[in-house]
């Protein structure tokens, strides 16, 4: 598809304005002097309410979704530090609905980072302590906690983990259509964009964006939470749902699916690592970026280590995807990692 045909396609679907677009493409010159790569930040973390962060994109689709079918509850769920229930917070309360978030642990004696925000934006937040996923495939995540939530909540408008749904995912079409024009303005030649995976959607939206486009832009997902099965074919499967929804199938299969599993997670989902601390520590110190512990400062290392093993083509420019995640910088005792880390 031309730009512009994509442009039209994706007009089709009404949005909630929820931010301003286009977010920023940014040079990291000094990052970019000590790894000897050209760096770049698309800086989807400026977007949007309270605080901001990747997921304004698929909540501009979803929330004029919940208004054209006249729900005035909407639901969604995550772990405790999620991103994504903070804006679902946010983005419910400029749309006049109630907002039900599922979190499945016990409840914290103290509501820091995003949970503090919750709190303050008045979502009403359930605590279920059932565990992790233990092993399930993010569909039966999502069916399991959908079923919940009409037991708890009543009839509402459901947005599944994430915002992982073809039509929210829409907004990360958008996004490649963004980013491509960007690219090409910047004559940045061979791009990669480098993004963390937690539910996938950006990713599956990404893939998408830039099948149809035909655009010479790869993408890169690294694993931060080693929390579903199937996780690759969950991916493939959005990706080829979004491609049929706006009129040029493609299928997509797991292989097809540029994703690093579990290898820089760390102990686990919501558990910061020393390695995305320590590149927490390097983008703040060297571009007065902030990264957030539980997402992009994994994401992050990985690039970094990736770099240092060779593993990118010479000649490619690297951008990362900063997803946002900002309250998750407050939500940890920063005293356990004073003396751990080594920025120079």
């Amino acid at each position: 598809m031309q730009p512009e045909e994509l442009q039209a396609a994706l007009d089709r679907f009404p949005r909630f304005s929820l931010a301003t677009y286009p977010t920023p493409l940014e040079e990291m010159p000094r990052l970019s002097q000590k790894y000897q790569r050209c760096l770049w930040v698309k800086r989807d973390d400026t977007l949007g309410p309270a605080l901001g962060g990747n997921k304004v994109r698929k909540l501009e689709l979803l929330i004029a979704d919940a208004q054209a079918s006249r729900h005035q509850k909407v639901v969604s769920f995550g772990g405790l530090q999620s991103n994504h229930a903070r804006l679902t917070a946010a983005a419910a309360n400029r749309a006049g609905l109630e907002c039900h978030l599922f979190f499945f642990e016990k409840r914290p004696k103290e509501l820091v980072g995003n949970l503090a925000i919750n709190h303050l934006l008045e979502a009403k937040m359930h605590f279920i302590p059932l565990g992790g996923s233990g092993g399930m495939s993010l569909e039966t995540s999502i069916r399991l906690v959908q079923w919940l939530s009409r037991l708890w909540v009543g009839r509402n408008y459901f947005i599944p983990v994430g915002g992982h749904h073809w039509l929210g995912c829409l907004g990360y079409v958008r996004a490649a259509l963004e980013i491509y024009q960007q690219v090409l303005e910047q004559a940045l030649g061979n791009a990669l964009i480098i993004v963390a995976a937690g539910s996938g959607g950006t990713l599956a939206g990404l893939l998408a964006g830039f099948q149809l486009l035909g655009a010479p832009i790869q993408v890169l997902g690294i694993d931060v939470g080693k929390l579903w099965r199937g996780f690759p074919d969950s991916i493939a499967h959005l990706a080829s749902q979004i491609c049929e929804k706006l009129g040029e199938p493609h299928t997509f299969r797991a292989a097809d699916v540029p994703l690093i599993e579990h290898r820089f997670v760390g102990a686990g989902y919501a558990i910061p690592s020393q390695e995305g601390m320590d590149a927490l520590c390097i983008a703040a110190e060297l571009e007065g970026l902030l990264l957030d512990p539980i997402y992009t400062a994994k994401a992050f290392a990985g690039m970094l280590t990736l770099i240092t093993e060779q593993y990118f083509a010479k000649d490619q420019t690297l951008v990362f995807l900063h997803t946002g995640g900002t309250p998750g910088l407050f939500a940890f005792d920063w005293e356990h990692w004073i003396g751990k880390t080594n920025a120079s």
